[in-house]
């Protein structure tokens, strides 16, 4: 029998694993970790995590992480998501013949814009138990020092590329843009919204802007640009508010 934990490790520092995700890691049996040609840092981050809060010694394995193609989105994800199910079952088979308990470290938290869980669900083989870990909306908010909601107001949290297709959600006063590549807040009229960003949350190299979209948006696409040709890969989010009427 294969255990599968998927253990949310925050954004990249060690410092933000929770207790119950430093046992877990302690307790596993095998330690797989993706390997990413257009991103080797993020193999080593998750490398450093382990050998910061490990105590005692756990195999870690290396797979090759698919790469995702094809025009159609959701039909490209979904084959995507089946050749990395395999890739998993691959390097298990591989490495716990025997069954065991396996750990997969996963960014933030798997319960958000992360398909982890989706994958997991196509190995019906495995049990899967989730250790859930601090967002990048929350290491965000603390980075700027504010609340995520507005005074009784709600938040929607979306993605570029749909922010970028459908632009503001009505009735939106408040939103928080996830796995965007683009800078999907160009296409936005930024008259009475101001946003605060920030990318390598909680890592070394962190970097935060906020301001009027108007002022601040510009200064961002620039420097999103440059930390991203210097370290060869970015992870950021934002959120946007628009001004009370």
């Amino acid at each position: 029998m294969i255990a599968l934990q998927l253990i949310g490790i925050g954004t990249g520092n060690p410092a933000h694993l929770t207790g119950e995700a430093i046992a877990a890691l302690n307790a596993a049996d095998l330690i797989l970790v993706p390997r990413k040609d257009n991103a080797p840092d993020l193999a080593g981050l998750r490398e450093t995590i382990c050998a910061a809060v490990l105590t005692r010694p756990v195999p870690i394995a290396g797979f090759d992480m698919p790469v995702r193609a094809g025009e159609d989105y959701v039909q490209a994800v979904h084959a995507w998501h089946d050749a990395i199910a395999d890739a998993w079952r691959g390097a298990i088979a591989a490495r716990l013949p025997g069954g065991g308990k396996v750990a997969l470290l996963v960014w933030g938290d798997p319960s958000l814009y992360d398909s982890t869980l989706r994958i997991a669900a196509r190995l019906p083989e495995v049990t899967v138990r989730v250790v859930p870990g601090i967002t990048s909306i929350h290491a965000l908010t603390a980075a700027h020092a504010i609340p995520l909601n507005p005074l009784a107001g709600a938040v929607t949290i979306t993605t570029g590329r749909l922010l970028r297709s459908h632009g503001w959600p009505p009735g939106a006063d408040t939103l928080v843009v996830m796995l965007d590549g683009c800078c999907a807040f160009e296409t936005l009229d930024p008259a009475g919204i101001t946003i605060w960003w920030g990318a390598y949350l909680g890592m070394p190299q962190q970097a935060l802007d906020h301001g009027p979209l108007s002022e601040a948006g510009p200064r961002i696409v620039a420097t999103r640009a440059d930390l991203r040709a210097r370290h060869g890969w970015i992870m950021d989010v934002y959120l946007l508010r628009k001004d009370p009427q």
